[in-house]
């Protein structure tokens, strides 16, 4: 389950809740939350092979968005600079996908979950260590809280959870840099898909030549479903844009979690992975961890608003 970074335009005033603007996140962030679902029916592919096809038919969806969007401007104006910064970020966004996909085709849903429950704060420890947003004393509290859950899951169980960590903090850089960057979500992701789209072609290439993949032995369905990547992937971001375009940061920031607690209740009652107890402590620490995040985090933008003549 792949989301992509804010863009650096959404409002930072509350001018009351836009109906659309909430329909638009809920739209992608529920799309995300199910979209383990769709990767689960992939089971008859690698995930190499299925980050290759997202990868490419990405490709194909992103440029005709990028079109109709007349943003072929935007295209031409990327400095080299940033063409090599998105290079950086495409290679994060890939270990990414892959890491997720392994995981869900290794049972391992509850592990995604728990990654993505830790991202936002992740985010909010690479800000202050690279971009000198230090941390307030409540967030320090709650990044050190989602720490002492993440160390009771490697003494309970003797294992680090290597692919949540993976993905909290590949998405985590790559929010970063994309941060750093400022490029509009549709445009980065089609330069970034762009520029790994050699190694995708190259790798099912190999496949058709060795006759392994997909596209040799299996059949209509198979390559419809691996087809479908790419709508998987650019759909929620199309709905993520328009919604960070009309919604505060606070209000994107409560309707994010909304993911992967689908994700948490699928990997519980519907492929039924089983629980640990000592998954409820680490799991427990984490949400509180986000609850004292996400309530500090609104209080002191009211605050701030407040002192900057922007009161509610």
């Amino acid at each position: 389950m792949s989301a992509p970074n804010r863009p650096p335009d959404i409002p930072a005033g509350n001018q009351g809740i836009d109906r659309v603007g909430v329909g638009f996140a809920l739209a992608a962030y529920l799309f995300w939350g199910f979209a383990p679902i769709y990767f689960k029916l992939l089971i008859f592919s690698e995930p190499i092979e299925i980050v290759a096809h997202r990868v490419a038919w990405s490709v194909l969806i992103l440029a005709v968005l990028i079109v109709v969007r007349r943003q072929l401007t935007t295209l031409r104006k990327l400095s080299r600079q940033q063409i090599g910064w998105l290079a950086v970020s495409g290679a994060l966004v890939s270990v990414n996908w892959m890491v997720f996909i392994w995981a869900l085709l290794n049972d391992r849903m509850l592990e995604t979950s728990l990654g993505y429950y830790i991202n936002p704060l992740v985010t909010v420890l690479l800000g202050g260590l690279f971009l000198g947003e230090w941390l307030r004393p409540v967030q320090t509290l709650a990044v050190l809280l989602a720490a002492f859950g993440v160390v009771n899951e490697i003494v309970a169980v003797g294992i680090l959870p290597w692919a949540g960590l993976a993905l909290a903090f590949s998405f985590g850089l790559y929010g970063l840099v994309r941060k750093r960057l400022a490029v509009d979500s549709a445009v980065g992701l089609g330069v970034e898909t762009l520029l790994m789209l050699p190694i995708a072609i190259g790798y099912l290439a190999c496949g058709w030549s060795t006759g392994e993949g997909v596209l040799v032995r299996g059949d209509t369905r198979q390559v419809l479903l691996l087809a479908a990547g790419g709508l998987v992937t650019v759909f929620p971001l199309v709905c993520f844009a328009a919604a960070a375009l009309r919604l505060p940061l606070s209000t994107l920031g409560f309707i994010q979690y909304l993911a992967p607690t689908i994700t948490f209740l699928l990997a519980i009652f519907v492929y039924e992975e089983p629980i640990r107890a000592s998954q409820f402590l680490t799991f427990g620490c984490i949400w509180v961890a986000l609850l004292i995040f996400s309530t500090e985090s609104m209080y002191y933008q009211r605050r701030f608003r407040s002192v900057m003549g922007h009161p509610e």
